[in-house]
């Protein structure tokens, strides 16, 4: 699944932070760039924010849009960004911003994996200790994310 829907391309690290508005703005630009999201998913990013958090613990925030917004979705993507200077998600603090575009019922699939992916405490650890967004995309492909 991972050569479907990650490319090393739509993996980033950030020494830096960022406010939880530009990383759901790298997450949705990285999905759009990957053709897998139209320019209106980023706005559906916040639509669905304001409804609920997509804040999942274990330092992770998934954006995705709402279900209304399921036309802005070309193609099943994710995006992998990492700021190690974290994002005030909410008021929780968030390293690793995942952003999903799942076409049809796949983004269940997905969620499922990075799921499982990060309710593991050494693979976050391992995550949070590749020094290179190759070795980041290299750990999450692993996972059969």
């Amino acid at each position: 699944m991972a050569d479907e829907v990650l490319t090393a391309a739509q993996v980033r690290i950030h020494a830096d932070g960022a406010t939880q508005q530009e990383a759901m703005k790298e997450a949705a630009d990285i999905l759009e760039a990957a053709g897998a999201v139209t320019s209106a998913y980023y706005e559906a990013m916040q639509l669905r924010e304001q409804t609920v958090s997509t804040y999942m613990g274990m330092e992770l925030a998934i954006p995705h849009g709402t279900n209304e917004t399921k036309d802005a979705i070309l193609d099943s993507a994710l995006s992998v960004v990492r700021y190690d200077g974290g994002v005030d998600w909410d008021g929780e603090h968030v390293t690793f911003v995942v952003g999903i575009a799942g076409k049809g019922d796949e983004h269940l699939e997905i969620l499922s994996k990075i799921a499982v992916l990060f309710s593991d405490e050494d693979e976050v650890a391992a995550l949070k200790s590749a020094t290179t967004a190759d070795e980041l995309f290299a750990l999450v492909s692993q996972a059969g994310v």
